[in-house]
């Protein structure tokens, strides 16, 4: 079956219609979603506040465009509402980006009025997205598991861009946060460990992995024996249960040939960002509540160095 999605209109290249982008904005443009990749947010020292003198000129670093497409804004229509939408896989997504563009608006020593409309009258969201994306689609697109979630904090003033059943805006970020990064996420960090380790098969797919028995075992051990406890500290234990067999059934999906090469990308800073901080609450959790939780196939992962 072949279905037509219409909900794009129209697809840029932010090198090639930089013009287009800033009438864009200086127009209708009520929401702004953002999906970078895991080193979207670092500036880059090329840029500067030169960027403003001359329009046509690209900003290097995502974040710098951001300030410059938000400054047109602000020049053209600086009531109109904006709520911007940061998709990373990044703890307060929305707090961290507005930081990081307030930062660089200050340190370029923009004016005043500038500051506040960043600071105040944007509205950043953090939120998260659940969903595999196993390979693009040429121009755009991407194929994508049928399993979806949008989970996004409630806060003042904030525009959602649809309702939808995948859509949930909660006042508990966390709680959708720690599950996928310690229960997905990680599964797919130690898979991509051993792919690395054992100098496995190059064009290995997540699917590949499972199906091996020891992996797979290996994997539900930590999963029981190491995640899972945390989970029935926090009082979570139900509900990060039933997403372990949701999880599992997405990883065993023959239709989507996820490599582990891809995954495999800046190994060492996911690894930091998906076990690390697990081990660390777990640390925590056994300070507060006197039940310690073995995890040495995690601790032995962190400390690999691959």
């Amino acid at each position: 079956m072949t279905l037509t999605a219409r909900a794009i209109r129209q697809a840029v290249h932010v090198r090639r219609d930089w013009a287009l982008l800033r009438e864009a904005i200086a127009g209708p443009v009520r929401i702004i979603v953002s999906n970078t990749g895991d080193q979207g947010y670092q500036l880059d020292e090329r840029d500067n506040a030169d960027i403003f003198a001359d329009p046509s000129r690209v900003p290097h670093s995502f974040p710098a465009r951001l300030l410059s497409l938000l400054h047109t804004r602000w020049q053209k229509q600086p009531d109109a509402p904006l709520s911007l939408f940061p998709c990373e896989l990044i703890e307060k997504n929305g707090e961290v980006l507005k930081g990081i563009v307030v930062g660089l608006a200050l340190q370029w020593q923009m004016p005043g009025d500038l500051i506040r409309y960043l600071a105040d009258h944007c509205v950043w969201a953090n939120s998260l997205v659940d969903r595999i994306v196993s390979e693009p689609i040429r121009p755009i697109g991407a194929v994508a598991e049928p399993y979806a979630l949008w989970a996004i904090e409630q806060q003042p003033r904030l525009q959602i861009p649809c309702v939808h059943p995948s859509i949930v805006l909660t006042e508990n970020l966390q709680h959708f946060e720690r599950r996928k990064l310690f229960l997905l996420n990680l599964a797919h960090t130690f898979l991509a460990e051993r792919w690395l380790r054992d100098a496995r098969a190059a064009e290995e797919t997540v699917l590949n992995a499972m199906s091996d028995p020891v992996l797979r075992a290996e994997l539900e051990a930590i999963w029981q024996q190491e995640v899972l406890p945390v989970f029935d500290l926090l009082g979570e234990g139900d509900d990060a249960l039933a997403y372990v067999a949701q999880v599992r059934e997405r990883l065993l999906n023959p239709f989507l040939a996820h490599r582990l090469a891809d995954i495999a990308q800046n190994h060492e800073q996911k690894k930091q960002r998906r076990i690390a901080p697990l081990l660390a609450l777990a640390a925590s959790l056994t300070q507060a509540n006197g039940t310690r939780i073995e995890q040495p196939r995690l601790t032995d992962i962190m400390a690999s160095g691959i």
